[in-house]
């Protein structure tokens, strides 16, 4: 945890006002901190001398607060890339104008029409898509729309002048394959009366740096074809993600990755509820399968590794990325998501109940007034301890025991309504009453599966801002990036 998160976690009689008042699950947000962030990825820009913009992608978390926060920064340094029809309209009730705007992710009519409407640049992931967006720009009599072309499968060879094995990036339900290129130009030309070629962009579903650098290199080279016809590209779009590090050590993230595959062969107890294997198996006595997680320890992550990402030799040329944009006088955009809210927020729920799993006596069962999709760390592979908030105060040792293993189980009524799915250690054993503070939910686990099921609440988000010693806090929708005359962020 960085501060002020950190300090914001601290503050534990502040927060267990805040469950008390606006109840369990509650989410947390640190508009301040986002903006840091942006700036952190521009820093990355000014020091590679790039010129672009920094697109947040909305649906990493769809609060208020964030996004009006982003809105005021520099208009020609920050914008926001949307994915739905309801994203666009909210990014534009919270301040962002169109041209600031990425229409991005499966496009309706409605979707279509509104992005040309306002402005909105659109990342065409089809021929198809192009011809729909072209078709409504005539019938409505639109100006001509800004469109990115989203290219996907790139290949190459792998090694400097041509020569090696052929290497193909994994394939994407989203973007026009490369080999497909030459349909999609023949469009763009065909259709230059409703929409303009501003750039090329990818998104690929790794955090291997060799593929995504082969993928820019590609773009560069493809946009100077596109010149070629006549088109005027002046951008590449490299889509998110940088991710973030949830873990410090890189130790502890091994260790536990090495104790689960143990307690998968059977050679110590397990680590998980029944045994779950996060994917992986055992087949007479080998581990077998990838575990499915989110790698937690990332010792490159978020604006590093983007810095890493320009600076690093291409795998073809043989020249860094930020020399190929430079050279080639191409803007860079990106569109962080989980990396532009790291730090942002964090998620606290209230402690129901606390009783013994009944198979291990010294294993308990922790019930929680939330249920998984309330902070869906599990639904996205990510393992995260809670911090443990005991009502009243730090407890010296709360169980007469020390640290206690706990299974956190939601307020579903079914079997498969777990928060965590693994021995998560607490302190000590936790009270009906106590906060579990889940840090760092900002990015994708607030929100993205949050649900009514069976009636149960959805989290309320507050944002909140530290005024001197203390904290003042506000609706999530209520927030502004505004003073009040003390000073203070409204």
């Amino acid at each position: 945890m960085d501060p002020p998160l950190a300090s914001l976690l601290r503050d534990v009689p502040f927060l267990h006002s805040l469950v008390d008042a606006l109840g369990s699950p509650l989410n947390v947000l640190l508009p301040e901190v986002v903006a840091e962030n942006a700036e952190r990825f521009r820093s990355v820009y000014r020091r590679h001398h790039l010129a672009g913009r920094v697109y947040f992608a909305h649906k990493a978390n769809r609060s208020s607060a964030l996004v009006r926060r982003l809105a005021a920064c520099d208009p020609a340094a920050v914008g926001i890339d949307v994915a739905s029809l309801e994203e666009l309209r909210h990014a534009l009730s919270c301040g962002f104008t169109g041209d600031r705007v990425m229409a991005t992710g499966p496009k309706d009519r409605e979707f279509l029409w509104l992005a040309a409407r306002v402005g909105a640049t659109v990342n065409l992931d089809s021929t198809g898509e192009l011809e729909q967006l072209a078709r409504l720009v005539r019938e409505h009599g639109l100006g001509r729309v800004n469109v990115l072309a989203r290219l996907s499968e790139f290949e190459s060879d792998a090694g400097h002048g041509g020569a090696g094995t052929r290497v193909l990036s994994r394939r994407s339900r989203f973007g026009t394959p490369v080999a497909a290129a030459e349909e999609l130009w023949t469009a763009l030309e065909r259709h230059q009366d409703t929409v303009e070629l501003t750039g090329l962009a990818y998104h690929l579903d790794t955090t291997g740096l060799e593929e995504k650098a082969r993928a820019l290199e590609r773009c560069v080279l493809m946009m100077d074809e596109c010149r070629a016809r006549g088109l005027a590209p002046r951008a590449v779009d490299i889509g998110g993600g940088f991710g973030v590090g949830y873990v410090a050590d890189a130790g502890e993230w091994e260790r536990w990755t090495t104790a689960l595959s143990e307690a998968v062969l059977g050679v110590r107890p397990a680590l998980t509820w029944r045994g779950h294997g996060y994917g992986l198996r055992n087949e007479g006595g080998t581990v077998r399968g990838a575990a499915a997680l989110y790698p937690a320890h990332r010792p490159v992550a978020g604006p590093g590794y983007l810095d890493r990402l320009l600076s690093r030799p291409g795998p073809v040329l043989g020249r860094p990325p930020a020399t190929l944009l430079l050279e080639h006088l191409n803007d860079l955009y990106v569109e962080p998501g989980r990396a532009l809210v790291d730090q942002c927020g964090l998620s606290l729920v209230r402690v129901l109940d606390v009783r013994p799993t009944g198979d291990d006596p010294t294993r308990h069962l922790v019930r929680l007034g939330m249920n998984a999709g309330d902070v869906s760390l599990e639904e996205h592979g990510v393992l995260v301890d809670p911090v443990l908030l005991p009502r009243g105060g730090p407890r010296d040792d709360p169980a007469g025991d020390g640290p206690v293993g706990v299974h956190l189980v939601g307020n579903l009524c079914l079997e498969a309504d777990l928060i965590t799915r693994r021995l998560v250690y607490l302190p000590g054993l936790p009270r009906a009453g106590d906060v579990l503070a889940f840090v760092n939910t900002a990015g994708y686990a607030m929100d993205f599966h949050a649900h009514h099921a069976q009636r149960q609440p959805v989290a309320r988000t507050v944002a909140v801002s530290s005024a001197g010693d203390a904290w003042r806090w506000c609706p999530d929708e209520d927030y502004w990036p505004l003073t009040h005359p003390q000073g203070v962020p409204a």
